[in-house]
């Protein structure tokens, strides 16, 4: 079984530029992924907002409604 504990003693046997790149390539990966999380969430966004579900509301209403979660 793979866990961070064995994965992290792994990348730890790599030289210090190996990891260094492994860092970056992780972290770009990070950053795409939540990238398509938003554009996911925003399509859904959109699908609810055309179909009725959802109506525009102005700044102050959307500043209520998250001073009163």
């Amino acid at each position: 079984m793979v866990t961070i504990d064995s994965t992290l003693e792994e990348i730890m046997q790599l030289d210090f530029n190996s990891r260094e790149m492994l860092l970056e390539i992780l972290q770009k990966r990070q950053i795409e992924a939540r990238r398509n999380e938003i554009a996911k969430t925003a399509k859904q966004s959109l699908k609810e907002y055309r179909s009725g579900k959802l109506h525009p509301q102005t700044a102050n209403e959307v500043i209520e409604k998250l001073n009163a979660l």
